[in-house]
């Protein structure tokens, strides 16, 4: 007998509703086969069987609420082993019939061949959403690289998936045909669900989705039934609500718990304004288009990365008090050492020497002076970092990310510009992971690679600081009472100033610009 508990539901949640069951009692279940959805305030949480059998008793009904670890349901594992070679295989039912009765002598011909096919048949693969990373719960399907039926190579890229950060490819678990495709493309899958079926070989393809039809058409079934969530047609019911004036945000529209107490805060909050709450600017329509224009115009739905960057944006420009200010920066001396020694570097190090290993550094050497440039807002508290995991924004065909060098005020010049090589590159390919996009506490952003010769970056929330280089531009400059050409930058400090003063401000890039006009300081940390 195993036993299905609930599992771990996330930090600070202690408590789930049981929306909805898959699976009846006496029902035979496969292993990891999905047996009931649970809801919490945040996500919903899809639980499996951790083993093969019947299900032989619900402990907890839908709408119950249980604790983490309760116990949901009992599963009898001896009653249930026949259960999974059931589906796909009658035969060896056929199979000891031919025994007692010797007389039809052809049927153990085709025995074999049946026996042959059934564990072929039988042995399907689930094609799971991969671990997305820390608080990322869902994602969408962008595209699928193979349609049904065809045949795949163990680790070859059946789909990719979009998260809010990052694209996700989906590799081929085993080598097959593909079956049942459950998740098309646009529809949003949990973390851990499943997205098609894969069948051992391609003989019984055919035969092979019939069955795996089986048990998806529950999940399929439930999602387009929407059935509102047992908590929030409670809580609709105690503030006289319809789930008609409440905006789901569930699978397929479903109306969670979090949904309903939006809609409760937004009539609240009218109720006690007088005038109608002015709308978010990106709920303002569009202006009337012309017959014309409109054809000549083409609507592309905006991408979860390319929202995300919208609202982070957004958000910092909300939340923190941004302000910039500038210098400018004669990189006559950095430019005269790389060239001195880029040969020699790309020789041993097997890398480039490029600026932003310098810029770095002296990003490094000037957060030590001032720490709260290195420093975030925690509430009412203000955390100082003494360390430095420096972000690098990098522009990628999808949009703009941010990988994170972690520790880089310990890093030598080679190792930063491998750092920023090898993410520079993953950026691109869309392979970065979420863990290499979190924690920075600082970053720089470039510009000029795109020839901008002066900009104000918008800052990386919780940081508080973000360099912005530019475009190195011949000008001319007044040294020693002489006018000289000199290679010119721009530098743009964009910093919170609920912690940080103009001072501290001033005092960060002039460090910057003194350690880039004189690289020396730089290694005698001056």
């Amino acid at each position: 007998m195993s036993e299905v508990r609930v599992p771990t539901l996330g930090e600070s949640v202690t408590e789930a509703t049981v929306a909805t069951w898959f699976k009846k009692p006496g029902d035979a279940v496969a292993v990891d086969e999905m047996l009931c959805e649970l809801e919490t305030d945040k996500v919903t949480v899809e639980v499996p069987s951790p083993a093969a059998g019947t299900l032989s008793e619900i402990v907890a009904a839908e709408g119950e609420t249980v604790g983490v670890d309760a116990l949901l349901a009992q599963i009898s594992e001896g009653a249930g082993a026949p259960a999974p070679a059931a589906e796909p295989a009658p035969e060896p039912k056929a199979a000891p019939e031919p025994e007692p009765e010797p007389e039809p002598e052809p049927e153990p011909a085709p025995a074999p061949a049946e026996a042959e096919a059934a564990p072929q048949g039988g042995d399907e693969v689930p094609v799971m959403v991969p671990t997305l990373g820390e608080s990322v719960t869902e994602a969408t399907v962008s595209t699928w690289f193979k349609a049904e039926g065809d045949s795949v190579a163990a680790d070859e890229m059946l789909c990719e998936l979009e998260t809010d950060k990052v694209s996700v490819e989906v590799p081929a678990p085993a080598a097959g045909v593909l079956g049942k495709i459950l998740a098309p493309e646009g529809s949003t899958v949990a973390a851990g669900g499943q997205l098609a079926t894969l069948s051992g070989s391609g003989a019984p393809a055919s035969a092979a989705p019939a069955p795996a039809a089986a048990p998806a058409a529950a999940p399929a079934s439930n999602g387009k039934d929407v059935e509102d969530a047992p908590s929030a047609k409670k809580m609709m019911a105690e503030h006289g609500l319809s789930s008609d004036q409440v905006e789901g945000s569930g699978k397929d529209g479903r109306v969670m718990k979090e949904d309903v107490q939006k809609a409760v805060a937004a009539g609240a909050q009218a109720a006690a304004v007088a005038t109608a709450p002015t709308p978010e600017p990106a709920a303002i329509p569009r202006g009337p288009v012309t017959a014309d224009d409109a054809d000549r115009e083409e609507r592309v739905k905006m991408t979860r990365l390319r929202q995300t960057i919208a609202r982070r944006l957004k958000d910092s420009q909300n939340t923190a008090a941004m302000l910039t200010t500038y210098n400018e920066v004669d990189m006559t001396e950095v430019m005269a050492l790389r060239n001195e020694y880029k040969d020699l570097f790309l020789k041993k190090h097997g890398v480039k020497l490029g600026f932003m290993s310098f810029f770095t550094k002296a990003c490094c050497h000037a957060l030590k002076e001032v720490p709260e440039v290195n420093a975030e807002i925690d509430g009412t508290d203000i955390v100082y970092k003494n360390y430095v995991h420096m972000g690098i924004a990098a522009g990628t065909p999808t949009g703009l990310v941010v990988p994170v060098i972690r520790d880089a005020d310990s890093m030598s010049f080679a190792a930063i510009e491998k750092a920023i090589a090898e993410k520079g590159a993953r950026a691109r390919e869309g392979k970065l992971s979420m863990a290499e996009m979190q924690g920075g506490s600082f970053t720089i952003s470039n510009g000029g690679v795109y020839g901008s010769l002066m900009s104000s970056p918008i800052l990386n929330p919780p940081q508080s600081g973000i360099l912005g280089m530019h475009k190195i531009q011949e000008r001319p400059m007044v040294i020693n009472g002489e006018i000289t050409i000199r290679p010119m930058m721009y530098l743009a400090l964009s910093y919170d100033h609920r912690i940080v003063d103009g001072k501290g401000a001033v005092t960060f890039l002039v460090r910057v610009k003194e350690a880039l006009e004189d690289p020396r300081r730089l290694l005698m940390d001056l």
